[in-house]
This record gives C-alpha cells, sequence and structure tokens, in this order.
C-alpha cells in the first residue's frame, strides 16, 4: 500500500512509508513540521491491513479529518487531516508497496530515500486554529499538587 499526505496549500507529498510513523514539530519525528500550531509530538499514523490509522498525541491544536476534531480514527483516501493549522489531503493507493526499510519497492522508487522529512510549512491562509474545550467543571492538576501528592503518598 501506497500512503502520502498532499499538502493543502502545495508542496510536495509526504510519503507515509513506515508502519508507524509520528508527526510533530520535534526533530526526532519521522515526519517534522515545522509550524508553530504542531505540537512537538502531536500525531501518529499507523499503516495496517491497507488501512490508516491516526492517534493525536494530546496536541494543544488538535487533530481533525474532514473538518471533524479527532482523537483516534481511520483515514480514507480524499480525507483531509488537519495538524494544526497545517492541511493534507490524504492519498492512498493499494499497489507498489512499500517496505519497513522506508524504500519503496514499486516503480520510482528512489535508491537510498531517507524515511525522515523535514517540511517548513508557511503561515496559513485559513483562519487560526481553535483551541481544545475543557470539559465543564474539569480544572487539570497543577504541576505542584501532582507532585506533592506524590510525595504524601510515599511518606506512608
Amino acid at each position: 500500500m501506497r500512503a502520502s499526505l498532499v499538502p493543502v496549500q502545495g508542496g510536495p507529498p509526504i510519503a507515509i512509508v513506515r508502519d508507524v510513523t509520528v508527526l510533530g514539530r520535534k526533530s526526532s519525528c519521522d515526519v517534522q513540521l515545522d509550524h508553530r500550531s504542531v505540537s512537538k509530538l502531536h500525531l501518529v499514523i499507523v499503516r495496517t491491513d491497507g488501512l490508516l490509522l491516526v492517534r493525536d498525541l494530546g496536541s494543544t491544536n488538535g487533530t481533525s479529518v474532514n473538518g471533524q476534531p479527532i482523537c483516534r480514527g481511520a483515514l480514507l483516501p480524499d480525507d483531509e487531516l488537519s495538524v494544526g493549522a497545517c492541511k493534507f489531503r490524504v492519498e492512498i493507493a493499494g499497489d507498489a508497496p512499500l517496505g519497513e526499510s522506508g524504500a519503496q519497492t514499486g516503480a520510482g522508487a528512489e535508491a537510498g530515500a531517507s524515511w525522515r522529512r523535514v517540511i517548513r510549512v508557511g503561515e496559513p491562509s485559513a483562519s487560526p486554529c481553535r483551541q481544545p474545550e475543557e470539559p465543564a467543571g474539569h480544572e487539570p492538576a497543577s504541576e505542584t499538587e501532582r507532585d506533592s501528592g506524590a510525595a504524601h503518598a510515599g511518606e506512608a
């Protein structure tokens, strides 16, 4: 299965060549998206049994498929995947399978192709990202509360 993310605002497609691909701003990500709306570890894409599965990794600006915010789900051909403010069209083809090494085994394969990509993304022309909403009545514990709770539990 060949899978790629095509930037909606133009640019070269990003081939999904590994069975597990992490996208984010961090340099250790498989696909590094250099944009302020993208979290350091934003999402993971898993290729399995001819499917692409996506899972948000608790990103600040969220992930959406076809305009619907998601935590996890499946990607279909021509879906629009939004990673923060960066939008991609999903392309999936059943021919020319990819090997785990990251090199294409079908026609058009480039010798020595690297599986890691750094993408510099320009400012989006779309509206700013929406911040995820907290559930009503939910207040996250502060770092101090979590640390002091752990310290007291160890004293008992």
